[in-house]
């Protein structure tokens, strides 16, 4: 597709690994060339059509809430931003493929535990809700709908899964034995705070900010560092203010046309088995899902 990036062929740098969106290269020992695609995921499988600028607008957007929130910010915690500029580290003829999609990082150790924070039960928060009326071993009042605000916002850890599987939720104790009582505190508290700043923020442009996930990796001075994308459409549950209401799903900014055309396409009369390979996104469905992320971007930066 015109103008769409489905996947990087740097070649000036060695390839780490490429993920569900971004692909990773290694620059020198200490940095690391993120390359966001224009690739999709839905139901943990990855589209064959990209979607036109999606790569560049999550890349804007994370780097407009490192800005906000890291060391020229609200400073709560280091960020992974190594300083140059991406194209310096790549050929002339590769410049192309990394301006306006990329971020230059310093090489981290993953912490193998995803940071969810969640202000509103939505997903798997709802559904687990209804089972036991808690959320990772959280305990929530009684009488909550779906959608409901949370009266604080609640930490709900995931353990990271293998490529291709789910992350499954896990409770706080379970991070403790994974990571440790103080790093796993730590993360805790930085998550929570990270989360409500960026609430506030948002709430300013009309946008509530339902759940999302960070991703922590430690320095080589053991420095808890906010790293990979953060606060954008693909980690994130965004609503529009106006849209919200107690009881049901409001309309989010994100791949949701994309599920939706999903859970309802058949091959040879049958659902789509939600494995490999994707049925091909019809044009229109790719439309709306770029102007998705386009319009998210633009009412939280305007």
């Amino acid at each position: 597709m015109a103008g769409a990036l489905h996947t990087s062929t740097l070649t000036t740098l060695p390839l780490l690994a490429r993920g569900k969106v971004r692909d990773n290269y290694a620059v020198g020992e200490d940095r690391i060339l993120m390359v966001a695609s224009d690739r999709l995921s839905a139901f943990d499988v990855i589209m064959g059509e990209p979607i036109p600028g999606k790569g560049a607008l999550l890349t804007q957007m994370a780097l407009f809430w490192f800005d906000r929130l890291g060391p020229n910010g609200l400073n709560i915690c280091p960020i992974h931003l190594a300083g140059d500029a991406p194209e310096s580290v790549v050929s002339a003829a590769e410049v192309a493929q990394v301006v306006g999609r990329s971020m230059l990082v310093k090489r981290l150790k993953p912490v193998p535990v995803e940071a969810v924070v969640r202000g509103y039960l939505a997903g798997s928060g709802w559904k687990e809700y209804q089972l036991g009326q808690a959320v990772c071993g959280v305990k929530l009042p009684a009488g909550l709908k779906n959608a409901s605000r949370l009266p604080e916002p609640i930490y709900t850890p995931a353990g990271k899964a293998q490529a291709g599987q789910h992350d499954e939720n896990i409770t706080f104790e379970q991070t403790v034995a994974l990571i440790g009582l103080d790093l796993a505190t730590q993360m805790r508290d930085i998550s929570l705070a990270l989360y409500k700043a960026a609430s506030e923020i948002a709430a300013k442009k009309g946008i509530i900010i339902a759940d999302t996930k960070f991703e922590f990796g430690l320095d080589a001075q053991g420095t808890l560092t906010l790293m990979d994308e953060v606060l954008t459409p693909d980690s994130s549950r965004f609503w529009p203010a106006e849209s919200y209401q107690e009881g049901i799903n409001p309309p989010s900014y994100d791949k949701q046309f994309v599920r939706d055309w999903l859970e309802q396409v058949r091959i040879d009369g049958k659902p789509w088995s939600k494995t490999p390979p994707a049925p091909r996104l019809p044009a229109d469905v790719i439309a709306k899902t770029a102007a998705k992320y386009q319009e998210a971007l633009t009412r939280l930066t305007s």
